[in-house]
């Protein structure tokens, strides 16, 4: 009986765990999601309904007009299979007692779908046409095929083939088909060989599959009959039209059509938006007046469209052509043209050709321009220029310019057949040419005095040279040179370009002992080239200078001096010499200035520099002091240089042994790592003293007990050579030599401590000190003896201190009495 009992909860038990599917809704209702095609054992037990409590009664369900639902110990069962295509959902309603009290709730029971549908093609959908001139990927046609199972799963996901296609002529792949929406269009090979003469109706082979094509998908098949149609879709007749037609607008000039299936068509090319349209039936219209010289002809293009804006075959295209009508006057490029003519011109010399434009048609006469000079200002003299009717080439009609004005306008006018006509201004500038020499007032110039001691700038004359060309003007401007006497270019020439007017300016330091008169020859010449005529004597001038004597001072022949002495060199010894002379050969004395400590000397007449006293580069490496020169007979006349005097290094120096170690110990057994940083220096240089070395004493003990590992040019470790070491004060013997050649070495007896030490590196006792050195305890025992005395020195001074302090005075005789204090 037990068992009998058991079973069905087992099953049902199991049953609900592969199948029921629930989601709580807003107050007490259920919803389930049940399979369709259920094929198990019936009851089928479909999910617990955890509204019910366990004392409901009188349990009645509605909505179940088949009787396929019941309810068995709170649970939902199924009597048979449910149908998604027949019912997708049921909703019931579940009305029960519980303690007397009327309850209700409601269970949507959803049916789940299975793939039990096979898809099939619409009949009406499986026939088409293409037309002749439809690009690829257009599609003209759509097949279509529907599937009973659920929309939003797989199981109604179609995807559609183009199996085959017959027949296979002129290619066999015209055609394709979209595997998602069923669309045929046309292939490369189908859109380029198309042709109803060769083939005018192909059956396609198409297969459509559910579950989005996967190889365990339902599928069904179908043939598409497509008929091949003609087309009237090319491009349209070359259309020439007037320009400026009175209208009225818009005029129609051409028309196209597209015999397929429905389409939109629209215009492009380089022309104003809205010159020209096309209208739903093709027809194309022009909508203002054409202007042929904005725009002698336009290319439009003809686009066809699907409704959906996709391009359905190649655009035609509609050439339009405009005629010319004679409607512009000729104008020139610019209003007004400047050009030159030389004074010197003769008579048909070309000055400028003026060339205006007709924007008519240049095939016409109605580009044909005359030209007139029409107006000349100043009006005399007449007749100076002319201009070719037909070129428009202006010259020059007078037999010479020379004398007329500076500057000619003339007014010249273009005119075409009709009489339209325009007009420019052209400004003739009067070109002076260099037809005259500058020639100077006198000349002799000078003689003018000028002081050796003339600074450099001092200008020493002007002069100018005067030109009868026109003022400003390249031939008007002079150019000066000093032809000779001024071989050493002692002077310069400045010239000002506003007057012409030449200074003649010292451009070196003058030497009356050197040179004591000059005699200048200055010539003037034009930048430009003379055009008639040549330079004469009138163009040159010359210019007596002299110069004036003044005592000079003395001049050293080197600004600085750089010298170097060997230190501890012998003194007395000449180290360098200072060389000047005096431009008028008066004697020079020289002194020195800078020297605070007097380690040189110099020779008052000779300038030969010698150290007083051996020099020290420890003690200063360099000095520097002033020369001083002085004119023998002129003390305020002087002239100074400096002296660098660098001490060169003597290795005089042997290296020590730097800081304090004997509070430093090594541990025994032998620490890793630990070691004596020992320190040295040497007070000589890097090239002697740049890298110190450190070496054991030549002793096998030594050497076998300890070792010195070079840390840099300065310190080294000193650490123990083997493992265990006896606990005591140890002198370790070695030496410290420099790097110069020879060497320079110092012996070192260093007393090192060695002890056992504990974890934290610290010795645990005192090692047996070396022989004559304190122990720590007499080194405490002679501090606390002397801190005793101290103290007691420092007891009995305060005890007679307050022995001569029996009572405190009055303020008043505080104020009176001296403080005495006696020791």
């Amino acid at each position: 009986m037990a068992a009998q009992h058991t079973l069905p909860m087992v099953i049902r038990a199991l049953t609900l765990w592969m199948l029921h599917v629930f989601m709580l809704c807003s107050g007490a209702n259920v919803k389930i999601g049940i399979p369709e095609n259920y094929d198990g054992i019936f009851p089928w037990y479909l999910s617990k309904l955890p509204s019910l409590t366990t004392n409901y009664s009188e349990l009645l369900i509605r909505g179940d007009d088949e009787g396929i639902f019941g309810v068995d110990a709170a649970f939902l069962y199924a009597l048979k299979p449910l149908d998604r295509e027949k019912q997708p959902s049921y909703s019931l309603q579940m009305l029960y007692r519980v303690a007397g009290q009327r309850q209700s709730f409601t269970v949507e029971v959803c049916v789940i779908d299975k793939n039990d549908n096979v898809p099939s093609f619409t009949g009406v959908s499986m026939r088409g046409s293409v037309q002749l001139g439809l690009l690829k990927g257009i599609p003209f046609m759509r097949v279509e095929a529907s599937d009973r199972d659920d929309r939003n799963t797989a199981h109604a996901d179609l995807r559609f083939l183009l199996m085959d296609q017959t027949p296979r002529i002129p290619a066999a792949h015209m055609f394709s088909i979209d595997t998602i929406n069923g669309e045929v269009s046309l292939t490369e090979d189908g859109a380029s060989t198309l042709d109803p003469e060769m083939c005018g109706r192909y059956k396609l082979l198409v297969m459509v599959k559910d579950m989005a094509g996967k190889a365990n998908a339902f599928f069904s098949t179908g043939t598409v009959t497509v008929e091949v149609t003609g087309n009237t879709w090319a491009s349209p007749d070359p259309v020439r039209l007037q320009e400026n037609l009175p209208g009225p607008y818009p005029i129609p000039i051409s028309q196209v059509k597209w015999s397929g299936s429905q389409a939109e068509y629209s215009l492009e090319g380089e022309f104003p938006e809205m010159l020209f349209t096309i209208s739903l039936d093709g027809v194309i219209y022009l909508n203002a007046p054409l202007d042929r010289e904005t725009q002698d002809q336009f290319q439009i293009s003809i686009v066809v469209e699907r409704p959906d804006g996709r391009e359905i075959a190649k655009p035609v295209e509609l050439r339009v052509m405009v005629g010319d009508a004679n409607d512009n006057r000729p104008t020139f490029p610019q209003a007004q043209y400047h050009t030159v003519v030389k004074e010197l011109a003769h008579r048909g010399t070309e000055i400028l050709t003026v060339q205006a434009a007709d924007n008519d048609d240049p095939k016409t006469d109605n580009v044909r321009i005359f030209y007139r000079l029409v107006v000349q200002i100043p009006e005399t003299p007449r007749a100076l220029f002319r201009v070719d009717r037909d070129s428009g080439v202006i010259s020059v009609q007078a037999d010479s310019m020379e004398g007329t004005a500076p500057q000619y306008t003339l007014t010249i006018t273009a005119e075409d057949a009709k009489g339209l006509n325009s007009s420019c201004t052209v400004v003739v500038t009067v070109q002076d040419e260099n037809n005259n020499a500058p020639v100077f007032s006198q000349h002799e110039y000078g003689p003018y005095h000028i002081p050796e001691d003339a600074a450099v700038g001092t200008t020493v004359t002007a002069v100018v040279a005067g030109d009868a060309d026109v003022r400003g003007g390249d031939s008007w401007q002079v150019n000066y040179r000093l032809e000779s006497g001024n071989e050493e270019d002692v002077f310069a020439l400045a010239i000002d370009r506003h007057t012409n007017e030449v200074s003649l300016v010292l451009s070196k330091v003058l030497d009356f002992e050197r040179e004591s008169e000059y005699i200048l020859v200055l010539s003037a010449r034009n930048p430009v080239a003379l055009v008639r005529g040549r330079y004469g004597p009138a163009s040159t001038a010359t210019v007596s200078i002299y110069v004036d004597d003044v005592n000079e001072g003395p001049i050293l022949s080197q600004s600085h001096y750089d010298v170097t002495v060997r230190e501890g060199e012998e003194p007395g010894r000449v180290i360098a010499t200072i060389r000047g002379h005096d431009p008028d050969s008066h004697p020079i004395r020289y002194s020195l200035r800078g020297d605070t400590k007097r380690y040189f000397s110099i020779g008052k007449y000779s300038g030969e520099l010698k150290t007083v006293q051996a020099l020290d580069r420890e003690e200063n490496s360099t000095y520097t002091m002033e020369v001083i020169a002085v004119d023998g007979r002129n003390a305020n006349l002087s002239a100074s240089t400096l002296v660098t005097v660098q001490i060169l290094d003597v290795n005089d120096n042997s290296p020590v042994l730097v800081g304090d170690y004997s509070w430093k110990y090594l541990c025994t057994p032998r620490w890793e790592e630990q070691a004596l940083v020992l320190a040295s220096r040497d007070s000589d240089g890097p090239q002697h003293g740049g890298r110190l070395n450190f070496s054991l004493r030549s002793d096998a003990t030594v050497r076998r007990n300890w070792k010195l590992t070079p840390i840099n040019d300065t310190h080294t470790n000193l650490s123990l050579n083997i493992p265990y070491l006896a606990p005591e004060v140890y002198t370790v013997p070695f030496t410290i030599s420099d790097s110069s050649s020879p060497p320079r070495s110092t012996f070192i007896n260093l007393p090192v401590t060695v002890c056992p030490c504990n974890v934290r590196g610290n010795c645990k006792m005192a090692a047996k000190q070396l022989q004559g050195m304190p122990t720590i305890q007499s080194a405490v025992g002679i501090l606390l003896g002397t801190f005793a005395v101290i103290g007691t020195i420092l007891v009995v001074i305060f005890v007679r201190l307050s022995y001569q302090n029996p009572k405190r005075p009055s303020k008043t005789s505080q104020e009176r009495v001296p403080l005495n204090i006696s020791l």
